[in-house]
């Protein structure tokens, strides 16, 4: 059993990890990698040029066991790559992999999410532009046309592997967005107005 809330943990109760590697969902396989908060914030300082296990430690204020696991989960999850920097000690360093550096999108959003909803005291920490210091606003886009991922432009279907459990879900999202849209195309004007 792996124990992954601290706060029941350190009340003696133990809770059991649940592994989401198995389910068909993407966004549920990606949370096996980096769901814990942690793993997220180890991530955050790799994007910031920190590498070595001292600069992640001082930089996090965590305890040595738990940083150990972290990246060792990254390692073995292929966001970070481990390269002995030293032989005596040996010491090594944690690179992002390609899988790492794909997580920044998801990061930067993160970052926006948390200014625009918890940061009642303004910014302590800002995306801007290099060149020209205006404050970026980063919102997730179409690469093929450029266009923002907004409903209802875009819609979730079921890729070729998906399971029926998938294709439950996204049937039953497919008829909440059409009730939706027809629930719209009532305007109030004609809400009383008899049928004919």
């Amino acid at each position: 059993m792996q124990v992954t809330d601290l706060r029941h943990a350190s009340k003696g109760y133990a809770v059991e990890r649940k592994s989401f590697g198995n389910m068909q969902c993407p966004v549920a396989r990606g949370l096996e990698h980096v769901g814990e908060w942690w793993s997220i914030l180890i991530l955050r300082d790799a994007f910031h040029g920190l590498s070595r296990f001292d600069e992640f430690q001082k930089s996090l204020e965590i305890a040595p066991n738990i940083l150990t696991r972290r990246l060792n989960a990254l390692v073995e999850g292929g966001l970070l790559e481990r390269r002995q920097y030293n032989e005596r000690p040996p010491r090594y360093e944690y690179l992002l992999t390609e899988r790492g550096r794909d997580f920044r999108p998801v990061l930067l959003t993160l970052l926006a999410w948390g200014n625009r909803h918890f940061a009642p005291e303004g910014l302590s920490v800002a995306l801007v532009d290099a060149e020209t210091g205006e404050q970026a606003d980063p919102v997730v886009v179409d690469r093929r046309s450029g266009r923002p991922i907004q409903p209802p432009d875009f819609v979730y279907i079921p890729g070729p592997a998906a399971g029926e459990g998938v294709r439950r879900k996204l049937e039953f999202a497919a008829q909440q967005r059409e009730r939706a849209a027809r629930d719209s195309n009532i305007s109030p004007a004609n809400e009383g107005a008899p049928h004919e």
